[in-house]
């Protein structure tokens, strides 16, 4: 009998489908057989998480992961390690990686930060959201390869971690292949407020068409996507209203010109929400994990997955947002996109570490 990728979902109903495909695990496992169960990453250093030859699909990875000092004096420990670790992923034997995102934006809270959140494909749990989960499917044909590196400069680093997938005899041909990207702008490029008062300045102007927008993501080739998470740090400094969003999204498919089929009416309207959300949120499909301080100050991050509407696409897609109404704010913004595709991809490249940094709340 011949194993493939089959029609099996995830959904309670299709559970009693009995299945003949394999199981497989590559953990970080004291393989001494001590409580040793991680890998202890030198600065600079790559590590593989999972080498794994044949078919099969990636269906869910766990990792929690310290820096050196952070065990033992959290005062002293190098700051800013979930951006500079990088996690990449190769299938079928590609040069360019598919994933390459920072560890803890790929798990879905940005600015280097954790907290407790559920969604369905990712969740960050206790104690403080730093127990990092994934259950995006990841498929490949003939092998897949997931590394971390580490671009700390002082201390070691402590990953533990789990890799589950299943084997298959063979990956059907219409079975795109996981793709995620991070990238920033830091800062957008608005324009000066001068002489105009608070609600002008905020609500006014024309964007005719969507070319300075924040790009989430560019992609070329057949495929589908399926969701993003957007960090802002709000750089504005006034008493009065100060609120992020009014920046609509535009998502271009095929190359189509302006305006998009796919237009929307702004930044809270495209991740679900409402009127200027200020609280902490997280449903299966959308949430805000960090809602920003008074007046939406400071550090915000939000996601919205495509699950049951992945956006399909057969030639390129740029999916884009406006930063402020009309591109007029000057916000910090960096973003993962997470997508299938057809293979091979466009190469895209990650930010140096420098990069990448938060600023300080």
């Amino acid at each position: 009998m011949t194993v493939d990728y089959g029609p099996h979902g995830s959904s309670l109903r299709d559970l009693p489908r009995l299945r003949s495909s394999r199981r497989g695990r590559a953990s970080s496992w004291d393989r001494s057989g001590g409580n040793d169960d991680r890998l202890t990453i030198e600065p600079g250093r790559t590590a593989t998480l999972a080498e794994i030859r044949g078919a099969g699909s990636i269906n869910h990875i766990w990792v929690t992961v310290a820096n050196e000092r952070m065990l033992r004096d959290p005062w002293m420990r190098e700051p800013d390690y979930l951006r500079k670790l990088v996690l990449r992923a190769y299938w079928d034997g590609e040069r360019s990686p598919s994933v390459a995102v920072p560890v803890g934006d790929f798990f879905g809270v940005g600015h280097g930060r954790t907290t407790n959140f559920v969604s369905a494909p990712l969740q960050m749990s206790p104690q403080d959201g730093k127990a990092f989960n994934c259950f995006f499917p990841m498929p490949f044909g003939s092998d897949a390869r997931l590394e971390v590196t580490s671009e700390l400069v002082h201390e070691r680093v402590f990953f533990y971690y789990y890799v589950d997938y299943e084997y298959f005899d063979e990956l059907g041909a219409d079975i795109g292949r996981f793709h995620a990207q991070w990238r920033r702008s830091n800062p957008c490029p608005g324009v000066d407020q001068g002489a105009e008062g608070n609600d002008r300045f905020l609500l006014t102007g024309t964007n005719l068409d969507g070319l300075d927008n924040y790009t989430i993501l560019e992609a070329a080739g057949r495929g589908h996507y399926v969701g993003c998470v957007l960090n802002i740090h709000n750089l504005r400094e006034t008493n009065e209203w100060n609120w992020y969003g009014e920046g609509d999204d535009m998502i271009f498919i095929d190359g189509e010109r302006w305006p998009p089929r796919l237009h929307g009416t702004g930044t809270e309207d495209y991740f679900n929400t409402a009127w200027c959300p200020s609280q902490t949120y997280h449903a299966p499909h959308h949430g805000i994990t960090l809602p920003g301080g008074d007046n939406w100050s400071g550090q915000i991050s939000l996601y919205r997955f495509h699950i049951e509407d992945p956006i399909p696409f057969r030639r390129s897609i740029r999916v884009s947002i406006e930063h402020g109404h009309a591109n007029k704010r000057s916000d910090d913004y960096s973003s993962v996109a997470y997508w299938y595709q057809e293979e091979p991809h466009a190469p895209f490249s990650l930010a140096p570490v420098e990069q990448r940094i938060p600023r300080a709340q």
